[in-house]
């Protein structure tokens, strides 16, 4: 999402980058394409004008300062008018225990997966969820909710010989009672928000169990037609909250700059992937970040700790301090890196990564990487130089590749090895503190160049 904005709005940003100075006439020109740019993601109109217009307005009521360059300037106003569109803040989820979140949305936004996904992220916080489906119209609704509630071990409640919705939700919540939940989310059917009989339904079942939370689920790409959308549901219902799904595909993300301002109700979370455990706390200023190419550190940091096994980390880092890092150890740190998606989730998270592309091609080598370790046996992973001719031909057959596949990771492995045993010791440890002592992301934007050069220059 918000690919094709990120592209254009670089584009007009350096094109003001080099000013020396602001004028209103290079400042309307630069927004014109910013405009433009919003419009073409799928901005509704009115708010893509009222944007342009506080931006403007900003830009020509600031004195520039020395410090920073006019278009330093200008991404700057550009950034903060994002995280005010967005909405400014964390958005948090209310803490009443029991805590009752109703689902609503449009058919196809993702709710029941949804449902599951907010119940799993909530659930790290010490909350026991119960899954209750109220969806009686489309096949199978009720049957997907039980078999997410039941892979992840959460309390579920049907009645599949009911039609009464809002009968459904009011029992649901009595059971949850009984099973000691202090989150009950309840799952509706898809409608059209013009369908009136099924959004009065809604309405019945909010007065039934007067839930504490009205989230709307939607789709990340239905573009301008989010403003009816959430219009219509916020006047009927009253909405506390969205949740942006499929953020991960092509959208173009107009939804998520259109939901806050029509309804003033906030983003509380946006769905990342497929999977039941890519779901986020949504941060207006680190989504303008990611728009704005500058990156999102402070999430890919959180992944990193969520994901990652500290005794692990340091256990590989005092193997690499003594060169005994071998296939083995690199296969555990790919694991681990896979946790935090794919290669070019993770670069879009990095400053200046936002416009580089992470394509199949660098994906499938990995994959290649993984499967030429995974067909080695452990005494091949431990010690790689008895991998002979005959052995690399049965890797290269077990892996589905190539054997100068095999030839090839294995030379480029032992290179790093060789590497790390001429800078045993001191030198490998001074490296590896220089980088934030623990192995991890070298601070390159944080490092002088001088520093870089003299290290480069240490250990040739």
């Amino acid at each position: 999402m918000f690919e094709s904005l990120t592209d254009k709005l670089s584009t007009v940003l350096r094109s003001i980058g080099g000013k020396s100075k602001l004028t209103e006439d290079n400042i309307s020109e630069a927004l014109t394409e910013v405009r433009k740019a919003l419009l073409s993601a799928d901005v509704h109109f009115r708010i893509a004008r009222e944007f342009i217009d506080d931006v403007k307005a900003s830009c020509l009521g600031q004195d520039v300062l020395k410090a920073v360059s006019p278009g330093q300037q200008v991404v700057k106003i550009i950034n903060d008018e994002l995280v005010r569109l967005l909405g400014e803040g964390n958005s948090e989820i209310k803490e009443d225990r029991p805590l009752r979140v109703l689902m609503v949305g449009l058919h196809g936004a993702g709710k029941t997966t949804t449902s599951a996904k907010l119940a799993k992220h909530l659930s790290k916080s010490g909350r026991k969820p119960m899954l209750v489906a109220c969806d009686v119209y489309r096949p199978a609704a009720i049957d997907q909710l039980e078999f997410l509630a039941k892979q992840e071990n959460f309390s579920f409640y049907a009645d599949r010989g009911n039609q009464d919705v809002p009968a459904i939700a009011r029992a649901g919540w009595e059971s949850s009672k009984s099973h000691g939940s202090d989150l009950v989310i309840f799952d509706t059917a898809g409608r059209l928000q013009i369908d009136d009989e099924l959004v009065s339904e809604l309405e019945d079942l909010k007065r039934k169990i007067d839930p504490h939370e009205i989230l709307l689920v939607a789709d990340s790409a239905l573009g301008q037609e989010a403003v009816n959308v959430a219009k219509t549901f916020n006047e009927r219902l009253g909405l506390t909250g969205i949740i942006l799904t499929k953020t991960d595909g092509d959208a173009r993300g107009g939804a998520a700059l259109s939901m806050k301002k029509v309804t003033g109700a906030p983003i509380k979370f946006i769905g990342t992937g497929e999977k039941i455990d890519e779901f986020e706390t949504f941060h207006p200023d680190r989504l303008a970040s990611r728009i704005l190419g500058m990156g999102d550190v402070v999430s890919l940091v959180e992944k990193a700790q969520e994901h990652f096994d500290e005794e692990e980390s340091a256990r590989m880092a005092e193997k690499m301090l003594k060169a005994e890092f071998d296939f083995e150890d690199f296969l555990a740190q790919m694991k681990q890196m896979k946790k935090l998606g794919s290669m070019g989730s993770i670069a879009k998270m990095l400053p200046g990564m936002g416009n580089v592309q992470v394509g199949d091609k660098e994906e499938a080598a990995l994959g290649r990487h993984e499967a030429i370790i995974l067909s080695m046996t452990k005494q091949e992973r431990k010690f790689p130089r008895i991998i002979g001719g005959s052995r690399r031909k049965r890797i290269a057959d077990g892996a589905g590749v190539q054997i100068r596949d095999v030839n090839l990771l294995i030379k480029q492995f032992s290179q790093m090895q060789k590497m790390m045993r001429k800078m045993k010791g001191g030198k490998m440890k001074q490296l590896m503190n220089a980088f934030g002592g623990g192995g991890g992301m070298p601070d390159l934007e944080g490092m002088d160049p001088k520093q870089l050069a003299r290290l480069a220059k240490q250990f040739k």
